[in-house]
């Protein structure tokens, strides 16, 4: 699988899937990665108060630069997956047609929240 290629995949996924408002909020999109990124924290066994405690180190540091931020996460998904033998490129194809398929409810979905937010209401 190329970054690449994946990458621009999405993108088309993403602007088939919502309001071109949505696709481009970047706050919205932060949050919606935040919560898929806590959700996988939840599914390895992270405990609550271990993220809450992350929260708070995370914030009480310097602001970090993005394209630095996003190869970190890359590298520490990577490894992740390599330490719960999961394969990163079959979960991401497998997700991927998954959201193909459910654009319907996953805009349904999204219809719910707040306008420009991934956050419950």
């Amino acid at each position: 699988m190329s970054l690449r290629s994946y990458q621009r995949r999405v993108q088309e996924w993403v602007i088939a899937c919502f309001p071109p408002a949505s696709a481009s909020n970047r706050a919205e999109r932060s949050h919606r990665f935040l919560e898929e990124a806590l959700e996988l924290a939840q599914a390895s066994g992270c405990k609550e108060e271990d993220a809450l405690a992350l929260v708070k180190y995370v914030y009480s540091r310097p602001v970090g630069e993005v394209w630095q931020e996003s190869g970190g996460v890359m590298v520490t998904l990577a490894a992740l997956n390599n330490a719960l033998a999961v394969d990163l490129e079959e979960a991401s194809e497998r997700e991927l047609q998954r959201n193909w398929d459910r654009i319907e409810m996953i805009r349904a979905k999204q219809a719910a929240k707040p306008a420009g937010s991934a956050l419950p209401s």
